[in-house]
């Protein structure tokens, strides 16, 4: 008995300390923050869709077929017979008393079932296009700044300018090129095979990550090409310190010193960036997903634009406003968990 009073106390007192300590504060009033954010972001949204001419009842009255009852009613289902102010809040209204995002009109299903759907595959090429960028994008950097103006450094420097200078969409019709030259060693249609459920478990890892490789790259090429600019920019500013110098003079491996003191405190304006390019390779995974037909949320936002499919389309970019406010936190979070020293409520 003793002992589970002990177990409950210190229970209590770890979850006490959680709930009190800053990171858990912090993260709390981010959050709030969030959601007003997103509020405003959700008008704003709504405002500029309904200023667009028309509504997705207007591809239907081409269609001789439907009767003018019929679209009448379809208006009445859909709620587009309410004002601008009436329907925006009762489609959040459903959202906050029942998670309900609304009906696609032109799937006939609910937008979330739709989402759920699209989301993992979006976050996984653009996870994946994250983490290609930094494993290659760091060491290049480093490479460049510890062989400044060398030809190496040179080398670096015209690839950077290169890879910043091409468009994603340009770049992804070079990968289309390739594959169709390459044919059919790189597949470039959809996520797996016709075959894919007949593979065993690491059949089908295989599979995905074939698929995905074009897009990933057609992704990655100009965001690595900024970031390695900005590492050797970073480093190089931290080589010139004073401190470094004197971990010199006291005669420390070079490696020590570049891998352990320099990079240490030329990595915290990188891990700033990890939030907005997380936000950047989600908003242009749509270029990747559209030209390699990858089943993902960009492709399927713009197919609600085109369609004029109203609640699919507010969903969407609601969706990509959580993955950015989520990844600029996370961004936040790592900064702090690399520098201790930095304080959470410096970073509002």
């Amino acid at each position: 008995m003793t002992a589970t009073r002990v177990s409950f106390e210190s229970g209590r007192d770890w979850l006490i300390r959680f709930v009190t300590s800053d990171t858990f504060i912090y993260v709390m009033k981010r959050l709030l923050q969030a959601l007003f954010t997103l509020f405003l972001a959700s008008a704003l949204s709504f405002i500029i869709i309904q200023l667009a001419p028309g509504d997705y009842l207007d591809t239907l009255k081409q269609n001789p077929k439907i009767s003018r009852q019929r679209l009448d009613d379809l208006r009445t289902q859909f709620g587009l017979d309410k004002s601008w102010f009436e329907q925006f809040f009762l489609w959040l209204w459903r959202i906050l008393t029942k998670g309900d995002f609304g009906q696609s009109f032109v799937y006939q299903r609910s937008v979330s079932s739709l989402l759920w759907e699209r989301v993992p595959a979006t976050l996984l090429l653009a996870i994946s296009s994250l983490i290609m960028t930094w494993a290659i994008a760091i060491p290049l950097g480093i490479i460049a700044a510890v062989k400044q103006n060398r030809p190496t450094d040179k080398i670096l420097q015209v690839i950077s300018y290169a890879g910043q200078g091409f468009p994603s969409f340009v770049t992804a019709l070079l990968l289309l090129i390739f594959a169709q030259i390459t044919a059919p060693l790189f597949p470039v249609g959809g996520m797996t095979d016709i075959n894919h459920d007949e593979l065993n478990w690491f059949g089908k890892i295989i599979d995905v990550g074939w698929h995905m490789l074009l897009p990933t790259i057609a992704l990655s090429i100009t965001s690595f090409a900024g970031l390695q600019r900005i590492t050797r920019g970073e480093l190089l500013d931290v080589l010139r310190q004073d401190y470094i110098q004197t971990a010199r003079a006291k005669g420390l491996p070079e490696n020590r010193v570049i891998y352990v003191h320099a990079l240490r405190n030329a990595i915290n304006p990188l891990v700033t960036l990890l939030g907005f390019e997380l936000a950047g390779l989600l908003n242009g995974a749509f270029i990747a997903e559209f030209f390699f037909n990858w089943p993902g949320l960009g492709r399927l936002t713009l197919q609600a634009l085109q369609n004029q499919d109203l609640y699919l389309l507010m969903a969407s970019l609601v969706m990509g406003a959580v993955l950015l406010i989520l990844g600029n936190l996370v961004a936040d979070l790592l900064l702090k968990a690399v520098d201790p020293r930095i304080k959470l409520e410096d970073l509002n």
